[in-house]
């Protein structure tokens, strides 16, 4: 799966978290889930949950602290899918 694929499975996932809509619209690699999509804490709990299922991946708690940004998020579902 190439990283416009990834992008596309991971658009669909954060949506339903997202508070600025603005941010949403021009998400990128450089998105940050907290600072620009407004999204809390617990959600990225949710988002996470929701990328191991969609991507049939097992995320570590130390990835997990890393995945604050779309361009981190990516890096780590390519490290785990190609594990």
């Amino acid at each position: 799966m190439n990283k416009e694929q990834i992008i596309v499975k991971l658009t669909t996932i954060v949506k339903p978290y997202i508070q600025n809509e603005e941010g949403f619209k021009n998400m990128s690699e450089e998105t940050d889930f907290i600072n620009d999509l407004e999204i809390n804490s617990a959600n990225l709990v949710d988002i996470i949950l929701d990328v191991e299922d969609e991507f049939k991946i097992e995320i570590d708690n130390d990835s997990m602290e890393k995945m604050l940004s779309v361009k981190a998020t990516i890096e780590i579902i390519q490290t785990k899918m190609n594990a």
